[in-house]
């Protein structure tokens, strides 16, 4: 049983968040942690953003990499991942990242979904299904939200901490599902601009829809009832895979000290709040649109630590 000792939220009521509101929504989760599970958060999403990185860099200006880039890429890919099993690191970062992993007693497979995801990106352009799609987000989506579900439920005891007594994947696969076709809806014009596209390809074809048709519409063409549809079907998705979450969470919280309990609340309802400007009847679907002003955020932060009470 995770250590119940917070029995009230002074470790929220303290905390600025004037100065992070334009940071991704699980960093500014995460700030609810103590010092040192927030430094191991920071460490291994700084580490996940390298790889993605790597690959997502390239596409977004727009070139397509030839066979010999691509293995190159590949090969520096799976270099990295090799070190990570060796425990050999292979500059200070990574040093940093494997004590990290050690300490919080981490596994491996999240770095490895990561990587098989990004070498996916490599070799590919877009799903052809939406079950390509899914497969992928093991690796982009859940393998990233079971490190943050991790470091929730490891159990310290004096400096030592030992793993969580849940899955971690079956634990994050919801949340980190809704939260991924959330951000395709909120980033679809940034994500066109940048030759990135994450909407499944028989879904497209089902709605008479090209990848020409996506990115004239993000450049600010006309919005056509097919798009609209095609949003219409990821936002049904996206609500699907809410209420799930929903009911996954609250089996899970009482398994949790309270400031974690307080980090996954967050989460659902800041990306909840983007779920709701998406409007599918009149809306342009633009990045202006769809991303909550600071000041919004700061009102949702407020609202969920007001409703906030520890399980």
């Amino acid at each position: 049983m995770q250590d119940r000792s917070d029995s009230h939220i002074d470790f929220a009521l303290d905390l600025d968040f004037s100065e992070i509101l334009t940071n991704p929504i699980l960093d500014i989760a995460a700030r609810f942690w103590e010092d040192d599970r927030y430094e191991a958060f920071k460490i291994c999403y700084r580490s996940m953003r390298v790889i993605d990185d790597l690959v997502d860099n390239q596409k977004s200006v727009g070139r397509q990499l030839g066979a010999e880039e691509q293995n190159l890429f590949a090969s520096m890919i799976d270099d990295w991942i090799c070190s990570l099993r060796r425990r050999r690191a292979a500059d200070y970062f990574q040093e940093q990242l494997i004590d990290t992993i050690e300490r919080f007693r981490l596994p491996l497979w999240p770095w490895e979904k990561l990587a098989a995801a990004m070498l996916y990106d490599l070799y590919h352009n877009g799903f052809a299904s939406f079950h390509k799609f899914l497969r992928y987000t093991e690796g982009a989506a859940i393998a990233p939200a079971a490190v943050f579900m991790h470091l929730c439920g490891v159990n310290r005891t004096g400096d030592k901490f030992t793993p969580p007594v849940f899955d971690i994947r079956a634990a994050s696969r919801p949340l980190a599902l809704f939260s991924y076709l959330v951000h395709i809806m909120r980033d679809f014009q940034k994500d066109q601009r940048d030759h990135l596209n994450y909407f499944a390809e028989n879904i497209m074809t089902d709605e008479g829809l090209t990848e020409a048709d996506l990115q004239l519409a993000a450049a600010g063409g006309e919005i056509g009832r097919p798009l609209r549809d095609l949003m219409q079907r990821y936002k049904t998705l996206a609500d699907y895979y809410r209420h799930r979450s929903r009911l996954k969470l609250d089996q899970l919280l009482p398994r949790l000290a309270p400031r974690y309990q307080l980090s996954l609340e967050v989460i659902y309802g800041l990306y909840h709040q983007i779920f709701q400007r998406v409007n599918t009847d009149t809306g342009r679907f633009t990045t202006a649109e769809h991303n909550p002003t600071s000041e919004e955020i700061q009102a949702e932060l407020d609202r969920i630590i007001a409703a906030f009470r520890p399980l």
